[in-house]
């Protein structure tokens, strides 16, 4: 189910992209989010919070058998994935607002994950299961987002015009290695795609849609700038399911395929849906912005 594009070459694709992302930084970027944490702290709740509720909620609308729901409880405890970052750049989002989540998150997954799988697990099978998170884990977020990031920034820092020139070929060799992934996961799954999507993928591509839209719209209702907004919605819209499947495949965690089928639907269908996500978004934004007297 996992492959090497997803184990191997997406990490070190999506450490190549947060260096472009850490070329278009500042430390000044970080400093607006400590002083205005209104959209930190709403995207927080929401990811915590709302998610795994929504999504329980989901699981017991469809019906779902009890592994397949533990894996879709699996799948909204995980935190924001770094190929949120990626989206948010390429669709105008706040990037140092996802940086700071994805940290944030990946921290407090520690906690919270264990918590949502085990009551999960109370609730669906009869005896029960524990789960705690490795932090091996941890650290490998922490290294693909921060370390690429930082260097960036370092190279803005101190030779800018060097991060300038950068900054157009490394966002079209994001769009690049994010055609790559879609099509390379595409083909991977390509014998086990019916019978995934059969068996979850109406309730993945309903609790995708609805992260993104809780991800976005409560921020936005709570009065947060679209930017913030957009980082919001493809941080709580784009959960790390090679995480997920990696907790469900492991022997020394919940050691069960059938757990890890919705984060494996999850990754396939997310990457479209992102994309129709930030095409949206992008577009309202501009009607937005267009003079009152112009016609759109």
């Amino acid at each position: 189910m996992d492959s090497a594009l997803t184990l191997i070459g997406l990490p070190v694709a999506l450490g190549i992209i947060m260096l472009g992302l850490g070329l278009g930084l500042t430390v000044e970027d970080f400093r607006r989010v400590a002083r205005h944490p209104k959209a930190a702290v709403i995207a927080l709740g929401c990811q915590v919070l709302l998610l795994p509720a929504l999504c329980f909620g989901l699981v017991l609308a469809f019906g779902l058998a009890p592994e397949l729901a533990l894996g879709m409880m699996l799948l909204a405890a995980s935190p924001g994935g770094t190929t949120a970052n990626l989206y948010s750049h390429l669709f105008g989002g706040h990037v140092a607002l996802n940086i700071t989540l994805t940290a944030i998150n990946s921290v407090l997954a520690v906690f919270t994950l264990p918590i949502v799988v085990n009551l999960s697990a109370v609730y669906f099978f009869a005896d029960g299961m524990s789960l705690g998170l490795q932090f091996d884990k941890v650290v490998q977020v922490f290294a693909i987002v921060l370390i690429p990031v930082a260097i960036g920034m370092l190279v803005r820092a101190r030779v800018p015009h060097v991060a300038l020139r950068l900054d157009r070929p490394v966002r079209a060799l994001s769009v690049v290695v994010l055609v790559a992934v879609i099509v390379g996961a595409v083909l991977n799954e390509r014998e086990n795609l019916a019978d995934y999507f059969v068996s979850v993928g109406l309730a993945v591509l309903a609790f995708n849609v609805l992260s993104l839209a809780v991800g976005y719209g409560v921020p936005r209702f709570a009065g947060v700038d679209r930017a913030a907004a957009t980082a919001s919605g493809f941080e709580i819209g784009i959960h790390n399911s090679t995480l997920a499947i990696t907790v469900a495949l492991s022997p020394a965690l919940l050691d069960n395929t059938r757990m890890a089928v919705p984060a494996a639907v999850y990754g396939i269908v997310m990457l479209f849906t992102a994309v129709a996500f930030g095409v949206l978004v992008t577009r309202l934004g501009a009607r937005l912005a267009e003079p009152a007297g112009q016609e759109p």
